[in-house]
């Protein structure tokens, strides 16, 4: 958890759904996943203003080059329906269930997923991302479907084109562009299906959808990436905001560090500038463990279930002993879910829809 410093919570989001609706815990307390190159790397804006210029980035022989469509590119507010997709991808493969790169899924669920307000103008912004996602072409030698990086081919290169999200439907309510939205899907491109596939991904905080600047949510990102699950990463200024994409002088930035550093609300990572040098410091809070996982700070293991859980585990799974349903959910549990209730009912849930009565 954020620290409890002074105006350190004020610096975060609310948590607009704390208590997940029963049916949809499943998708809810799904880990938080992203992948490893985007990460690394710049491929979102992090303007909400439309950014129209192609850009390129290069460092040690990796170089990407954005090219948005007249909606502009891809912002990292956008990428949120990218984590929910991979998060779910990886929630099936973890279960031994077959993925492709086609989703469906609720928008309702993604938003509620992602920390947004289920409003009309939630789902408008959702439609514009699903657009903003499909017209910017990513252009790069970074690639993902083997070991061999382009840089490692010798005086090869492989070079991809490709869009972030290749095909999207939105189904509506009485067929009109204004009725509400029952369901989308989405086919993920390649290059990022196969990141999922290899594993290339990193489990991300909740709280990172409680950030509310794009310039923290890409700190952030860094710091996961690189400093992982060690007791701390060193990295100077100007290489920093390098990796972060930001389009602004160095001497703003060194603001917006003493800033993250002075109310240090980054979830897993306490931010530290040291001036001289102008070196930043992430620090492991002692969230992040060597396996990579993510758990909270203070949790204990031994969750309690409210009496009522159970008789509506009995609801949802029908003839199925639920203490026994209990032990092997608790067994398959990689971190403490927000809501254990709801994310109890929906294990049960899932265990009946997939094998019916015991």
């Amino acid at each position: 958890m954020v620290p409890d410093t002074p105006n350190s919570f004020d610096k975060l989001l609310p948590d607009r759904h704390p208590q997940p609706d029963f049916f949809i815990c499943d998708v809810a307390d799904a880990v938080l996943k992203d992948l490893m190159p985007t990460m690394e790397h710049p491929f979102y804006a992090l303007s909400k203003k439309p950014e129209t210029a192609v850009r390129r980035y290069e460092h040690k022989g990796h170089w990407l080059e954005i090219i948005p469509s007249v909606k502009g590119q891809a912002t990292i507010y956008d990428k949120d329906i990218l984590i929910y997709a991979v998060s779910q991808i990886m929630d099936k493969l973890n279960q031994g269930q077959k993925v492709d790169r086609r989703l469906r899924f609720s928008p309702r669920e993604l938003l509620i997923f992602v920390n947004r307000g289920t409003g009309g103008k939630d789902y408008n912004a959702f439609v514009e991302g699903l657009e903003r996602l499909m017209g910017t072409v990513i252009k790069t030698n970074i690639t993902t479907h083997s070991d061999r990086s382009a840089v490692a081919l010798g005086d090869e290169e492989e070079t991809g084109l490709f869009h972030l999200i290749e095909s999207a439907h939105v189904r509506r309510k009485d067929g009109t562009q204004n009725g509400r939205i029952l369901w989308a899907e989405i086919q993920i491109s390649e290059w990022i299906f196969n990141s999922i596939r290899r594993n290339k991904v990193l489990t991300l905080h909740r709280d990172y959808f409680r950030l509310r600047k794009p310039i923290e949510r890409r700190v952030y990102e860094i710091a996961r990436k690189f400093c992982g699950s060690q007791p701390s990463h060193k990295v100077g200024l100007e290489n920093l905001l390098k990796r972060t994409g930001a389009r602004m002088p160095l001497k703003r930035f060194r603001f917006v560090i003493r800033d993250l550093a002075r109310h240090d609300h980054l979830p897993d990572y306490s931010v530290s500038f040291e001036e001289e040098g102008d070196n930043v410091v992430f620090t492991n809070r002692g969230t992040v463990t060597a396996a990579g996982s993510t758990e909270t700070v203070g949790h204990t293991p031994e969750i309690s279930l409210h009496p009522d859980t159970y008789e509506k585990a009995r609801m949802v799974a029908p003839g199925w002993d639920v203490y026994v349903l209990e032990q092997d959910w608790r067994s398959w549990m990689t971190e403490p879910p927000r809501n254990p209730d709801a994310a109890f009912i929906g294990f049960c849930r899932k265990v009946f829809e997939r094998r019916g009565g015991p």
